[in-house]
């Protein structure tokens, strides 16, 4: 995997938070590169501004739930600042108008008052603190201080009056400059044609924009924007002007670490999920043998099974009591964002689609595809509990934090009612500290671990002599299993046996042993 694919995952996710269309910051970023050839930039400049066009304004939805209580909707909002030029009297106009939304009729006359005093400055530097999130993202990612510093001024303008404040024309960053450039370009070619987008840059030369870049945007404009919308992927990825190393796996478990930490920031109050989760569900498939290599899968998607939260809007959730009809389908689409933030390449493909099964329920009853236990891998299974028990951890608008004590218990009723696996829910208590004893001595519908073995085996089609080889007993002990096997799930051949693996996730999961 290239760090490119990741990078492009990001951008993604950029587009669900500003509430722009699918490939919008991919676009964006493709312009941005053709303007950096025009000005002649050098493979080092070029390669940072690659970089730093994907990811410019990754940092902007972090803490959403500070945004909806000043503006509401908060994706709602950037998506109407995108065609704005945030300085001046008409930004102060546009702000004022959306001021309060978030809150009641006293919440809007303080937070007025408070934005006259200061001019609206409060608000940018709020909006610009969020980039500082996704500059240690790309400290993270190895990314260097130069795309460290072309993130961080998001906000920052050619006539010094952005954040920071104390930088100002070629002070800035050069891809930067561009960037914001190239970004203004997409949406307003896209949305209104290229002489619009030639108008808006022109009325914004030395102010928020540099003399130079515009007028890179303005010679031959048409051929900047040819075929910018066709496969934008594809052209992007063709542009890397560096070919950096493929990631370890190493790299890559790192890579995704720092990504699940930053979409934590999502909210305030998502601090830690991801990460918890993931160790959870690390330990848990430890105790559970599981091979290594589906052990990986599921810690990796765990990391990033919470990252299609950018394209809901925080009032979704912040809402202290129930959601409408609407806020909950809302709401759900977040799994559904994630399997597509991370559909390309195949190998992220793999993590998303895991990652977006971390609602789903044993029963039919979870989202967002309403999969039951026969269609569920035991790495979904997993991931569903581990998702469960640490959420209920943390705190939530709605609700109190639960002890580990009252967690264990809703778990294991959730158990109980067919909504959650047994066996890993008892691995995810166990490796949170809970005492646990259907782990060491017994799986789904009363078997013992060997015989769960046996049947995920026999499931296979094996025979009982290849049974008794790969677990390294007998085939004579092999044949006692099978036989209490069928007694304890009341059938009497292999096809229902078979039938039982499958909705127990038994089926595919060859177990290591020390």
């Amino acid at each position: 995997m290239r760090l490119a694919d990741l990078l492009v995952s990001m951008s993604l996710l950029t587009d669900l938070g500003f509430g722009q269309p699918t490939e919008h910051m991919l676009r964006s970023a493709r312009i941005g590169m053709r303007l950096g050839e025009r000005l002649g930039l050098d493979t080092a400049q070029l390669s940072t501004l690659y970089d730093v066009g994907l990811l410019t304004y990754i940092g902007c939805p972090t803490y959403g739930d500070e945004t909806a209580k000043i503006f509401g909707n908060d994706i709602r909002f950037r998506a109407q600042a995108a065609e704005q030029d945030l300085a001046g009297f008409p930004a102060m106009v546009f702000m004022l108008r959306r001021l309060g939304q978030g809150g009641t009729g006293i919440d809007r006359a303080l937070q007025i008052s408070g934005f006259m005093a200061t001019g609206g400055r409060a608000v940018l530097e709020q909006m610009a603190g969020h980039c500082s999130a996704a500059g240690a993202l790309a400290d993270r990612l190895g990314l260097g201080a130069d795309v460290r510093a072309g993130i961080e001024q998001a906000y920052a303008r050619w006539d010094g009056r952005g954040v920071p404040d104390d930088l100002s024309g070629p002070e800035l960053s050069l891809a930067a400059r561009i960037s914001h450039v190239a970004e203004a370009c997409e949406v307003m070619e896209r949305t209104a044609g290229v002489d619009a987008a030639v108008d808006v840059v022109r009325s914004r030369t030395g102010t928020h924009f540099d003399p130079e870049i515009v007028k890179a945007v303005t010679d031959h404009p048409e051929r900047l924007f040819d075929h910018i919308a066709d496969d934008a992927l594809a052209q992007i990825m063709s542009a890397e002007p560096v070919t950096r190393p493929r990631l370890s796996d190493d790299q890559l478990d790192s890579a995704l670490e720092a990504i699940g930490d930053f979409c934590d920031m999502r909210c305030s109050f998502f601090a830690g999920h991801a990460r918890e989760t993931a160790a959870l569900a690390a330990k848990a498939a430890e105790l559970l043998h599981m091979p290594a290599a589906e052990a990986r899968l599921t810690y990796r998607a765990a990391l990033v099974h919470e990252a299609g939260r950018f394209g809901v809007d925080a009032t979704v959730w912040t809402q202290p009591g129930p959601l409408t009809a609407s806020r909950r389908e809302r709401m759900r689409l977040h799994v559904y964002y994630v399997e597509r933030i991370f559909d390309r390449p195949e190998a992220l493909r793999r993590i998303g689609l895991l990652a977006a099964t971390h609602h789903e329920r044993m029963d039919g009853s979870g989202y967002h595809r309403g999969l039951a236990a026969a269609t569920l891998s035991s790495q979904a299974r997993l991931l569903a509990a581990a998702h469960a028990y640490h959420a209920m951890l943390q705190w939530r608008p709605y609700r109190h934090a639960l002890t580990g004590s009252d967690a264990r218990h809703r778990l294991l009723t959730a158990t109980a009612q067919g909504q959650l696996d047994p066996l890993s829910v008892d691995a995810v208590l166990a490796a949170a500290g809970h005492r646990s004893s259907r782990l060491r001595a017994e799986g789904p519908l009363g078997l013992t671990a060997r015989e769960s073995e046996v049947l995920g085996l026999l499931a296979q089609g094996m025979a009982n002599k290849s049974i008794g080889k790969q677990l390294q007993i007998s085939p004579k002990t092999v044949s006692n299993h099978v036989e209490h096997i069928y007694a304890k799930l009341g059938v009497t051949n292999r096809a229902g046996a078979t039938m039982a693996a499958m909705q127990h996730g038994l089926v595919g999961h060859s177990f290591e042993r020390d």
